[in-house]
């Protein structure tokens, strides 16, 4: 399983939830999955954002959802400074986790968050 959760939208967030898709529709034999929530105080001001991203990059298999609170939920502890915060599960236990500040986010990290989550799915 594969959560991610953001505060703001970038490119290079796109970029991201698109290969995390496209390697959830690769690995769909093994039951991999993936869910993003964005994190927002004004779900009216998100709502368009969500649909452009899921229209723009073609998204398909993974949700892409909002919770209406910037601290987002308590249960999963997001750091308060993390723009972006992406946790790797296997078995119920957190395998990966990543959180990146504002602009922190680039291709190095994606490359490298999707190696791991395709680890996931040969595991």
């Amino acid at each position: 399983m594969i959560n991610v959760f953001a505060r703001t939208f970038t490119d290079d967030l796109a970029s991201l939830v698109k290969q995390i898709d496209e390697t959830v529709t690769a690995h769909q034999d093994q039951k991999l999955s993936a869910f993003v929530v964005f994190l927002t105080d004004d779900s009216d001001a998100t709502e368009p954002q969500i649909k452009q991203l899921a229209d723009s990059s073609g998204i398909g298999q993974t949700p892409l959802t909002m919770f209406e609170s910037i601290s987002g939920p308590p249960a999963y502890k997001i750091a308060q400074d993390a723009d972006v915060t992406v946790m790797l599960w296997r078995n119920k236990r957190v395998r990966n986790n990543f959180a990146f500040r504002e602009g922190e986010l680039n291709a190095d990290h994606i490359k490298e968050i999707v190696a791991q989550a395709k680890s996931l799915a040969t595991e």
